[in-house]
């Protein structure tokens, strides 16, 4: 068999100078952070959650950006009320499951859950971290489970 060697080799060229594409959008997506996180016009909790995003590389900055510039953060009461929420959830308890149940119809009814439940991610996190000072959210969780699988401790 003959081969055919028509084809030529393409050059390489090396990339290790030149700025992806990518790169250049994530740049850009952290200049824009950077500019909400110094403004002042913008409420203090929106902004911590920016600059919580901006640490962690969440896949919600563009969005979270993207609001702020425009303006849509967060009302003051709805705020309230899932920290509020959040904090009965993480605390355990009684009223847990009723909390639960009730955020969960706010997310099913709000007209951006996502933005929403992203939300409430970060108080749940920031409360349920300062619970388990000692490890007291582990223990709750032991005792739950045990109540829900029935073990015995």
């Amino acid at each position: 068999m003959t081969t055919h060697v028509s084809a030529t080799a393409r050059k390489q060229e090396s990339h290790v100078n030149g700025t992806t594409r990518t790169a250049t959008i994530m740049n850009a997506l952290k200049q824009r952070a950077e500019s909400v996180l110094n403004d002042k016009s913008i409420d203090p909790e929106s902004r911590a959650i920016i600059h919580h995003a901006l640490e962690t590389n969440d896949p919600w900055l563009a969005e979270l950006v993207r609001r702020a510039d425009a303006g849509e953060t967060n009302e003051p009461d709805s705020r309230e009320r899932i920290e509020a929420l959040a904090d009965i959830i993480c605390g355990g308890g009684e009223q847990a499951a009723a909390a639960l149940y009730v955020l969960m119809g706010t997310l099913q009814n709000s007209t951006e859950p996502k933005a929403l439940a992203h939300t409430v991610k970060h108080f749940a996190f920031t409360r349920c971290g300062e619970l388990n000072v000692f490890g007291i959210v582990d223990a709750q969780l032991a005792v739950v489970e045990c109540e829900l699988l029935g073990c015995n401790l």
